[in-house]
């Protein structure tokens, strides 16, 4: 009878939550962007809204709360009700975040709940043509012969460039450090050239490069990027241990059922497949569409997560 009871119990439970999942969306959802109007991110977010109101026939409204790397608004859905009406697009610095940013509000593997990683892209390597750097060999020749000779802008002390060029630091590759408060004045420098060299994500440089601008050397993870076909990878040129990739993702607060979220997923899904959505993501923002299960975003997130946790730990790395 025991058992009888529990199979009935179990047929009216997945019944409910087949009805939740077709039931959804019956009114707007959220879609916080934790950074603010303007950039990359955003004006994704709002295009890729616009499918999703398109496709599930209810109103996506993207709402921006910029704040603490990320973590602000991220804080926000981590605490926000598990319904399936909020939320949230995240960047690398999700990653970074907990090695970094003291009393975190939120556990960021344990308070959300993954649903895709969007797109990856690579940092790139650049150098003011001026400079006598047309190949990242030529800065690692100068570099071990005079450490610290060389300046090299990133977006800010703990940015993912940072990091970045300290797992370079490892194999040699001295650089001195000029961190930036965003991708905008470290390329106008760069430009300029008040500095010798520059890291960040590829959208933030590819224009001057196809003006000419700036020279790329290298890229910083395994594979090649599309958008940057010619420009070889770390790995290329003999040095391992730096892999850094730029990525997007879109998370919901732990414990919304999953009949929203593989509904949720499927639709998002559908709109990155749409012709608008891939020229975005592939020729203005130079991100290699992914569109990844919930379980492998996890799995990205937790390597992600320790493999910057270690970086930091072990250079002392604060922010101000």
């Amino acid at each position: 009878m025991k058992i009888k009871y529990f199979l009935i119990a179990l047929t009216v439970l997945l019944s409910c939550r087949a009805t939740l999942a077709q039931d959804w969306p019956s009114r707007p959802v959220k879609l916080v962007v934790p950074v603010p109007t303007g950039g990359g991110l955003d004006p994704f977010a709002r295009a890729l809204a616009v499918k999703l109101s398109e496709s599930l026939k209810q109103q996506f409204v993207v709402e921006n709360k910029p704040g603490a790397s990320g973590s602000m608004g991220t804080a926000f859905v981590a605490k926000s009700p598990a319904d399936g009406y909020t939320f949230i697009f995240v960047f690398d610095t999700h990653a970074v975040n907990p090695a970094l940013i003291q009393r975190m509000p939120f556990d960021t593997l344990k308070d959300l709940a993954p649903v895709m990683v969007i797109g990856t892209s690579p940092l790139m390597i650049a150098a003011n043509p001026s400079k006598p750097y047309r190949q990242f060999s030529d800065v690692v020749t100068q570099a071990k012969n005079k450490p610290d000779a060389i300046n090299i802008g990133s977006t800010g002390s703990g940015s993912l460039g940072h990091l970045a060029l300290l797992q370079l630091g490892r194999d040699g590759v001295k650089l001195t450090h000029v961190p930036y408060k965003g991708g905008g004045p470290l390329v106008q420098d760069l430009v300029a050239g008040q500095i010798d060299l520059g890291i960040a994500g590829v959208p933030n440089m590819l224009s001057h490069v196809k003006n000419k601008l700036i020279t790329p050397l290298a890229v910083t993870t395994e594979k090649r990027s599309p958008a940057l076909p010619d420009v070889p990878t770390l790995a290329e040129l003999g040095i391992t241990g730096v892999s850094a990739y730029t990525w997007w993702g879109l998370l919901a607060p732990i414990g919304t059922p999953k009949p929203i979220l593989d509904k949720f997923h499927a639709a998002v899904v559908k709109g990155l497949e749409t012709p608008d959505i891939k020229k975005m993501l592939n020729d203005n923002l130079a991100m290699d569409l992914v569109a990844s299960t919930p379980e492998a975003m996890q799995q990205f997130l937790i390597k992600e997560t320790a493999t910057w946790a270690k970086v930091v730990k072990d250079n002392n790395v604060k922010v101000d």
